[in-house]
């Protein structure tokens, strides 16, 4: 199990970012009011999905994992932030489902990228 861990902690962030692609691309009523109340629709919507494609690619790949996790952590820091301050940790009834992704997304982003510190260019080597 210790020699998969590593593994699977770039799996899962990358997972479950590809997999609110769907609802961000195809306009589903949840995103889209989520994107409303925040100000931000639909070019945020857009926006963050192709952010999270980015990031969820550069997870799966060895060299650029640090990466990946530290979009991701961005990105998914502003969805934590708009949950805490705009939208509250439950959106329309889903009994805090989102919210609970948001943070399992940041949680192992902050892992791989603590595991994946000395690959960082220029400051790698320092950490």
């Amino acid at each position: 199990m210790k020699k998969y861990m590593p593994v699977i902690l770039h799996i899962i962030p990358a997972l479950i970012l590809v997999q609110t692609l769907y609802f961000k691309y195809s306009g589903t009523p949840e995103s889209v009011y989520i994107f409303e109340t925040l100000g931000l629709e639909p070019h945020g919507r857009i926006g963050s999905g192709i952010a999270e494609l980015i990031a969820a690619i550069l997870l799966l790949i060895p060299k650029t994992a640090w990466a990946g996790a530290g979009l991701s952590l961005g990105i998914i820091s502003g969805a934590i932030i708009a949950h805490l301050s705009q939208l509250g940790t439950e959106v329309q009834g889903d009994g805090g489902y989102l919210f609970f992704l948001a943070v399992v997304v940041f949680v192992t982003s902050a892992i791989v990228l603590r595991m994946n510190r000395k690959e960082i260019p220029v400051v790698g080597s320092r950490l």
